[in-house]
């Protein structure tokens, strides 16, 4: 473990999403994908209070409508089934079935309720789940013999290239808190989710309606922040689960060290967001904007995403071409109140734009900054005092290939 120089947290070498108390996780080849693992499962010991957020997208896959109805009923899961290959997205009522059947048969396995098990589904859009195969999984599923965290994270992926998982440890109330977590994503990444799916554990005893809250808020900080191609997928998914099983006072707004555990989340969940943006289908480099003196944080946040969603800007970084003109045009276009004459914009410590005017700066010290694997555009609006980070990366000629064969 290595303390944060920032607070008191600290972040577990090789964490990730099991690395909380009481919670086991595997994964299996169902057939679903030619050799791939393609099924995977999370649990817990005990029931979790959990919470949730979705895709904003209006075609919600139907294991979406069904985890979001669960978790409804009393705010709990206890398990997590996700298949990867097919997404079970507009699938209509036979989708629904599937999805539900999916539920209730990993219920009957694991000996929990129905409605704590959450389901997950990603891939092709359009196809339905093949349930022979899903069932032959569910029973295969052995919590015993065949726990295994790594296999669980690849059982997720898609074309991702590379699991994403992060960790980390704060003492509460005397007592040493886990916070865990593992996602996949790598195309369909916009702003407000994608094809993600991420899933967040602890140990921590958390007031229901606080974990909901604090999920909210940190999404807008993290996961809505990334971007790869600006396409919003049916079946993004974020799911916190907090089993308590450290038994720390019950955390909530009114606990005196509330702030440090979603700072916590925060830290975890912003960890996992840059794995995502830094994975995107082709991409060779990871590109973080960084808006300062904003009016508001919508303001701020607004500006980041127009800057990072930009295919120009991207384009830019990729070639290596310090055009910040396409930066301040996206500045331009984020609908935010911008005062044109107060911008300045920094490539790295490079500065090239100064209250709204070009600097001249060295092209090929530009060129040489852009060519690293990770890449920051500095803004500052000079208009107030909020800020925001936005991540995504470079738009490649081999997102263009992946993509235009993903489904042959």
């Amino acid at each position: 473990m290595v303390t944060t120089s920032k607070s008191k947290i600290q972040f577990v070498k090789k964490g990730h999403v099991t690395s909380a108390k009481g919670f086991s996780a595997g994964g299996l080849h169902c057939g679903i994908r030619k050799s791939k693992l393609d099924f995977g499962w999370l649990h817990s010991d005990v029931p979790a209070t959990a919470a949730g957020v979705y895709t904003m997208n209006s075609f919600q896959a139907a294991p979406l409508k069904v985890t979001k109805d669960s978790i409804a009923i009393d705010q709990k899961l206890q398990a997590i089934v996700v298949n990867s290959g097919v997404a079970n997205s507009c699938t209509g009522a036979q989708g629904m079935s599937d999805a539900l059947e999916t539920q209730q048969l990993a219920a009957q396995k694991l000996s929990v309720k129905p409605h704590h098990v959450a389901v997950a589904s990603t891939g092709l859009i359009g196809v339905h789940l093949p349930m022979e195969k899903i069932s032959s999984a569910i029973r295969s599923m052995d919590l015993k013999e065949n726990q295994s965290t790594d296999r669980f994270e690849q059982a997720i992926l898609t074309t991702d290239t590379c699991t994403k998982h992060f960790a980390v440890e704060v003492e509460i109330d005397g007592k040493t808190i886990t916070i865990g977590g593992a996602a996949k994503g790598s195309g369909m990444i916009h702003p407000n989710m994608a094809t993600m799916l991420a899933y967040l554990t602890t140990d921590a005893e958390v007031d229901p309606d606080s974990l909901q809250r604090a999920l909210n808020h940190i999404t807008n900080k993290t996961f809505n922040m990334i971007t790869v191609d600006g396409d919003c997928s049916t079946n993004d998914t974020v799911l916190l689960l907090a089993n308590g099983l450290q038994q720390n006072q019950p955390l909530s707004e009114d606990h005196p060290q509330w702030a440090l555990f979603v700072e916590a989340l925060r830290y975890v969940s912003e960890e996992l967001a840059k794995q995502i943006a830094k994975d995107g289908e082709g991409a060779t480099k990871l590109i973080e904007v960084i808006v300062k003196g904003a009016p508001s944080d919508i303001a701020a946040n607004q500006v980041g995403k127009a800057v990072i969603s930009s295919n120009l800007v991207k384009s830019a970084v990729y070639g290596a071409d310090p055009n910040w003109g396409r930066v301040v045009c996206a500045i331009g276009y984020s609908e935010q109140p911008v005062n044109p004459d107060r911008v300045c914009v920094s490539l790295g410590e490079i500065p090239v734009v100064t209250d709204g005017l070009p600097v001249e700066f060295d092209e090929e010290e530009g060129k040489n900054y852009l060519l690293q694997e990770q890449v920051q555009i500095i803004i500052d609006l000079q208009d107030g005092e909020a800020e925001a980070k936005a991540w995504g990366c470079d738009l490649t000629y081999e997102y263009v290939k992946i993509n235009a064969s993903y489904r042959t």
